[in-house]
C-alpha cells in the first residue's frame, strides 16, 4: 500500500511537468514554482497547499487529492491572472495526467478565486485555483 506522502510528491511532479511543459504557459508567465524564492518577476504560478484523504474500494487503495494553485500577477486588474488561471485549467481539468506509480482516474477542477492586495500601489492580484486529482495504487502483479 502506498501511504498519504508517497502520493503527494508524485502528483506534485505530474503537475509541475504539465504546467512548466506547456509553452503557452511558460510564454505568459516568468516561472511555475513549488515555492516562492525571494525576488521573483511577475506573473508566475505556485504549487501550493495539499490535502489528501483516502479512497479506497474493497480491491483497490485510492486516494483524493485536492491540490491548490496560486496565480500572482501585479496588475491593474484581473484580466491577467484569469488568462493564466484559464490556460491552467485547460491543461489540468479532466486531462490525462503521469503520476509515477499511480493510476490517475480523473483531475476536476474546484473552484476558483480572484484576490487584491490591499497594501499599496494595490497592484498585485492573486487567483487561487483548486483542483481534485483522483488516484489509484496499481493492481500488485
Amino acid at each position: 500500500m502506498t501511504t498519504a506522502p508517497e502520493t503527494m510528491l508524485p502528483i506534485q511532479t505530474a503537475i509541475y511537468a504539465v504546467l512548466s511543459g506547456d509553452d503557452v504557459l511558460t510564454d505568459a508567465i516568468a516561472a511555475v514554482y513549488d515555492y516562492l524564492p525571494e525576488e521573483v518577476p511577475y506573473p508566475f504560478v505556485v504549487i501550493g497547499e495539499a490535502i489528501e484523504t483516502p479512497d479506497n474500494s474493497h480491491d483497490r487503495y485510492g486516494r483524493e487529492t485536492v491540490v491548490t494553485l496560486h496565480v500572482w500577477t501585479q496588475a491593474r486588474g484581473h484580466t491577467q491572472g484569469l488568462t493564466i488561471a484559464k490556460r491552467v485549467t485547460q491543461l489540468l481539468d479532466h486531462q490525462p495526467l503521469s503520476i509515477e506509480g499511480l493510476d490517475h482516474v480523473v483531475t476536476r477542477h474546484e473552484f476558483s478565486q480572484t484576490l487584491t492586495d490591499p497594501e499599496p500601489p494595490g497592484t498585485i492580484r492573486h487567483v487561487v485555483l483548486r483542483y481534485r486529482v483522483v488516484t489509484e495504487q496499481p493492481p500488485a502483479t
